[in-house]
């Protein structure tokens, strides 16, 4: 019996070249961080419910809770969640479609 070797599908291959390519979250840091270091009141959003386009500091603020909520100011949607605590950060933007940040 002959046995020949198979050559890898073009699935396979596409596949170790983006495995070849894929970074774990760490190579972002940097970039994020610079991001996020910026003026956050002037940031725009638009709404992921209604479309609406403001920028964070014109949002409704609710800040007694345990974590700080930003709504849309024209349907009410929830568009940014931001909790602290115990050393560790979370932040929802589940409500906005874009988050436009200038530099």
């Amino acid at each position: 019996m002959l046995v020949t070797a198979s050559r890898p599908s073009a699935s396979d291959r596409r596949q170790a070249e983006v495995d070849e390519r894929r970074l774990d979250g760490n190579a972002v840091g940097g970039a994020l961080s610079e991001v996020f270091a910026l003026e956050m009141t002037a940031a725009v959003t638009t709404c992921a419910g209604c479309g609406a386009v403001r920028p964070i500091g014109a949002l409704p603020a609710y800040t007694d809770a345990p974590g700080l909520v930003l709504r849309c100011a024209s349907c009410d949607r929830v568009q940014l969640r931001f909790v602290v605590g115990g050393g560790r950060y979370w932040l929802d933007l589940s409500g906005v479609r874009s988050l436009e940040l200038r530099g």
